[in-house]
C-alpha cells in the first residue's frame, strides 16, 4: 500500500526493512495513526521494535500507517483511548500517549471529549503501564504555558492559562494529564517520561489540520489568500518532525529518575508574518495576505528554553525552518497533485 507522502514513505520503508526480524522491545503508541504517532511508529519499527498502534481515527488517518500493515512487527487496534486498554494482553516495554486532537479547530469541535481524552486517556495509559511495568510517555504541550508572561519558556514556568476559555479543554486537559503522570509516579512507582512539545510540522499533517504551517502551505499551493489571524507579529518556534521524534527517543533512554517535564522544540523564533512570507517565496505563490481577528487566548509569543534538553538528552534540532518547509511543501504538493489526478480519473470514468 502507498502513503500520501511518496518520498518520506520510501525512505522510511527502507529504514524499516533494515530492522531485525525479532523485535527488541514492544511499544504501544496511542494516537499512532496521527501526524506525530505515525512518524514515531516508523521510527520504532526501524529500531527493531514490535509496534502496536492504537487509534480511533477521529483525526488520525489510515493513510499514515497503511504501508506499515505489511510488517509482521506492526499491528493496528481501532479503539478510543477513553476505553480501558485491558484488551492489550501482552508484555509491553513502552507506552507512548499521543492520543488527542492537537489543532484548535479539532480540539474545540468537541471540547468535553477533548478533556475526557486527555484525562481518562491518561488514566487508562497509566493503569496499563502499572499492570505491565512499561514506561509511560506523555506527549504534553507548550500550551501548558498558555499565553506566557515569561519568555522564552523554561520547564519551571507554571504558565498563564485561562481555565474557562475556548482553548482550556486542551491546555488544562494536558496540564491535568501531566498531574496524573506525576501522581502515578509518586504514589504507584510507575516509570514515566513527560515531554512538552512546541509547534511541530512536517509530512503526514492533515491538509485540513488548521495549524499555521499546513494552512499556509495549502493556501499558497492553491493560490488562495493566506489567512493570518491577528497582526502576524505573534511569534512561534517551529520544529521539524524528525527532530522531535529524535527527542522522544532520547528522553526514553534517560535514567529512570529523569521524569521530565522537558521542553522539545526548535528555539528559532519567527513571527507568523515571516512564516507566511517564507512559504509564499518557497512555493512561488501569488497568494495575498489577509488579516482576520485573532482568536481568544491565542499566545502572543512562544519559544522554548531547551537548556534541559541540551544538557540531559544531548539534543538540539538539526533541521532549519527553510529545510523543513521545503520537505513539507514537497509532501503537500505531491498530495494535492495525487488528489487532483484521482479526481480527474474518476470524472473521466
Amino acid at each position: 500500500m502507498k502513503t500520501d507522502g511518496a518520498t518520506p514513505g520510501k525512505k522510511l520503508r527502507s529504514d524499516i526493512s533494515a530492522a531485525r526480524y525479532r523485535p527488541v522491545k514492544t511499544a504501544l503508541v496511542t494516537g499512532g495513526a496521527g501526524f506525530l504517532g505515525s512518524h514515531l511508529c516508523r521510527r520504532l519499527l526501524g529500531e527493531g521494535y514490535r509496534v502496536i498502534c492504537l487509534d480511533n481515527f477521529s483525526t488520525g488517518r489510515f493513510e499514515n500507517v497503511s504501508d506499515l500493515t505489511d510488517y509482521q512487527n506492526f499491528s493496528l487496534i481501532v479503539q478510543d483511548i477513553e476505553t480501558p486498554l485491558a484488551r492489550i494482553n501482552e508484555s509491553l516495554d513502552e507506552i507512548y500517549n499521543l492520543a488527542c486532537p492537537a489543532s484548535p479547530p479539532h480540539y474545540q469541535r468537541d471540547p468535553i471529549r477533548t478533556m475526557k481524552t486527555n484525562v481518562i486517556g491518561a488514566i487508562n495509559v497509566l493503569d496499563l503501564a502499572e499492570l505491565t511495568g512499561a514506561t509511560a510517555f506523555q506527549a504534553s504541550t507548550s500550551e501548558v504555558y498558555g499565553d506566557p508572561l515569561v519568555h522564552p519558556q523554561p520547564e519551571s514556568y507554571f504558565g498563564n492559562v485561562n481555565p474557562t476559555g475556548p482553548r482550556a479543554c486542551y491546555d488544562e486537559g494536558k496540564r491535568a494529564a501531566e498531574t496524573l503522570f506525576f501522581d502515578y509516579a509518586r504514589t504507584r512507582s510507575v516509570p514515566i517520561k513527560v515531554a512538552r512539545i512546541f509547534n511541530t510540522y512536517g509530512p503526514n499533517m492533515r491538509p485540513d489540520d488548521g495549524r499555521v504551517v499546513s494552512n499556509f502551505i495549502i493556501q499558497a499551493l492553491r493560490g488562495e489568500d493566506i489567512t493570518i489571524y491577528g497582526s502576524g507579529r505573534q511569534t512561534r518556534s517551529f520544529c521539524y518532525v524528525d527532530d522531535l521524534i529524535e527527542g522522544f527517543r532520547r528522553l526514553l533512554q534517560t535514567p529512570e529518575n529523569a521524569l521530565g517535564p522537558i521542553n522539545l522544540g526548535n528555539p528559532g523564533e519567527f513571527t507568523v508574518l515571516e512564516l507566511a512570507e517564507k512559504i509564499i517565496a518557497r512555493t512561488g505563490s501569488r497568494s495575498k495576505l489577509v488579516f482576520l481577528d485573532k482568536p481568544v487566548d491565542d499566545p502572543q509569543q512562544r519559544k522554548p528554553d531547551i537548556t534541559e534538553a541540551r544538557q540531559c538528552l544531548g539534543w538540539t534540532p538539526a533541521v532549519t525552518l527553510d529545510q523543513g518547509l521545503d520537505l513539507t511543501i514537497s509532501h503537500f504538493d505531491d498530495l494535492l497533485r495525487s488528489r487532483a489526478a484521482s479526481a480527474f480519473t474518476e470524472a473521466a470514468e
